[in-house]
């Protein structure tokens, strides 16, 4: 699943196309993916002009002065500026069309993804209750060891609450904990106001590095342009069972933490 890195990889590559461009028709292949697209979407979305490209945690919003596109590009989903002249292929669900002759192309394949549209897109259920952005200030130490006095559960899993903090994935939240050496099943309540200062530092430090390396493709992701993200070649843990610790050359272990796999090292995590 594209997270937060690879949506603002995304954000960064369609925004130079689309922004100040005006819509001249919206074409809906498929409206059923995993909330069905608005019939009014193209009434709605029709002569407006992208004013600018936004994102909030992993959604991707085009605003205009009437609303906003949120999109979410769910398990598979990916976008891709293209001619407007562009054969469609198979799974490529919607066109929004611009008077400019490129067209931005909704993509994906499970169907896990969706595009909707909102008059006040910060107060649609899907955002209202997102906790920071954790690339800002007001993402540090002291707000996640307040955040995490009355949690008792696993320290991972309160860096996944998209209430508490928004738009961290399992790929990242592994990375992250390994750099700051914290354990991922460790409880949230029993770290210290330092370790959180630490982690919180090395969270960003990952998302940026990762931004910066164009993503991690996994399964399929690909860039705006169509390029891979390279990510994935500095992974330290994740997805590398067995294999040795950058570290300490201790095999790394797996363990399932509410239904994901988390991958650490028992002597450099603790």
């Amino acid at each position: 699943m594209p997270e937060l890195p690879e949506v603002e990889i995304t954000r960064k590559g369609i925004a130079p196309y689309i922004t100040d461009q005006t819509v001249q028709g919206v074409i809906v292949r498929n409206p059923n993916l995993r909330w069905r697209v608005p019939s009014r979407l193209q009434h709605k979305l029709t002569g407006q002009t992208i004013d600018s490209v936004t994102r909030r945690a992993k959604y991707l919003l085009l605003n205009t002065s009437e609303g906003s596109i949120i999109i979410h590009l769910g398990m598979s989903g990916s976008l891709r500026v293209l001619k407007t002249v562009s054969p469609p292929r198979k799974h490529d669900h919607i066109d929004i069309v611009f008077d400019n002759d490129i067209c931005l192309r909704f993509h994906d394949p499970r169907r896990f993804g969706s595009v909707l549209w909102s008059r006040c897109p910060l107060r649609h259920r899907l955002l209202k209750n997102l906790g920071p952005e954790p690339l800002l200030a007001e993402f540090n130490g002291a707000y996640l060891y307040n955040s995490s006095r009355q949690r008792p559960g696993a320290v991972k899993n309160l860096l996944m609450n998209s209430n508490i903090v928004s738009g961290i994935g399992n790929i990242y939240a592994t990375e992250a904990l390994y750099a700051a050496g914290i354990h991922p099943q460790r409880a949230a309540n029993r770290l210290s106001l330092k370790r959180y200062h630490v982690l919180a530092d090395k969270t960003k430090q990952t998302l940026q590095n990762a931004i910066r390396a164009g993503g991690t493709t996994l399964r399929d992701f690909h860039s705006a342009e169509g390029r891979p993200g390279y990510f994935r070649y500095a992974l330290k843990v994740y997805g590398k069972e067995g294999e040795p610790c950058p570290r300490c050359n201790r095999p790394i272990r797996r363990r399932i933490i509410q239904g994901r796999s988390s991958f650490y090292c028992t002597r450099c995590q603790h």
